[in-house]
């Protein structure tokens, strides 16, 4: 019989295997390794460095400075500068964190929203689960991006277009993690009709727990590691898609640093010989999404190893 509750020696006993798996997979562990590096990269160099982003960190003079190898490199800027003098190493680390925080917030709102809406459709069941569904096959019918697009365009005619930096963030955050929900709540719908029958819920009943309280200590815990491993995936996605929207001019403010805000700069300037402005950025984000979505794979093969090779 499956356990009443996730027991800390379960979860360390998953811990362990995770791990084991981990060791076993030295491309995974390079992923993992070098996600923790950026992470470090993104959220401790902006302790120490002055904000590129502000007026003060700039100097028109240090404008398009090649990196430190090229001829007229200068070892201070070791990536070299764009065209308001901003040191991109530095600059990278700040559109890395703003990045990396919009891409969490996004997919903790689509995994709180799309998982309570799959766990009350698959244990409720009947019309309310019919209701549920129905609405996300609705809106699988609009990409996340466009979504998105659509989402902040209303909220640009309702607020207006000058909007303070920390109101763009936010409809940014809110437009990717509304975009998402649909991937959690069908998982854990189809988890939590199949949890619902067990006979750890049925002994749960007779012991007098609610609805509320079975849902909660009991079947969430049995159905989390799939979605674990699709928030990891999303991760990636809720970058790229950060990326594409602060590139197109709809995200966020050319006046924040964020990768796409970096990679749409250094675009006005790559057919003009300064390919360093717009190649470091895309290195980046291509580097942490490629990372992510393969450790994202192992944890599904970790998880899940029926699907072990259907990559």
């Amino acid at each position: 019989m499956t356990p009443l509750v996730s027991t800390p020696a379960a979860r360390r006993s998953r811990f362990s295997n995770l791990r084991r798996a981990m060791l076993k997979a030295p491309g995974a562990t390079l992923c993992a390794l070098t996600i923790f590096a950026m992470f470090v990269y993104a959220f401790v160099v902006p302790l120490f460095s002055q904000n590129p982003f502000e007026f003060a960190g700039m100097s028109v003079l240090d404008s398009f400075i090649p990196p430190m190898w090229m001829t007229d490199g200068v070892p201070d800027f070791p990536l070299g500068t764009d065209d308001q003098g901003r040191n991109l190493f530095t600059a990278m680390a700040y559109g890395m964190r703003t990045s990396i925080i919009v891409g969490f917030l996004s997919v903790m709102i689509g995994l709180v929203l799309g998982g309570s809406l799959g766990l009350i459709a698959g244990f409720v069941g009947g019309k309310v689960d019919a209701f549920i569904m129905r609405l996300a096959d609705v809106q699988l019918a609009y990409p996340a991006l466009l979504l998105a697009m659509i989402i902040d365009g209303a909220a640009r005619a309702a607020l207006g277009a000058e909007r303070s930096v920390t109101t763009a963030i936010t409809i940014v955050v809110l437009s990717i993690g509304i975009a998402f929900w649909v991937q959690y709540a069908r998982t854990i719908r189809s988890s939590v009709m199949i949890e619902r029958d067990q006979d750890y819920v049925s002994a749960a009943r007779i012991t007098g727990r609610s609805n509320l309280s079975i849902i909660v200590l009991h079947i969430l815990p049995n159905v989390m590691a799939p979605v674990l491993v699709i928030a990891t995936i999303n991760l990636g996605i809720a970058i790229i898609t950060e990326a594409t929207l602060s590139f197109l001019g709809i995200g966020i403010p050319v006046t924040s640093p964020s990768l796409g805000t970096l990679i749409r700069n250094g675009n006005n300037f790559l057919q003009s010989g300064e390919w360093w402005i717009s190649v470091w950025p895309c290195l980046v984000l291509v580097l942490f999404v490629v990372s992510v979505n393969i450790l994202g794979d192992h944890l599904r093969d970790v998880y899940n190893p029926r699907l072990k090779g259907r990559s």
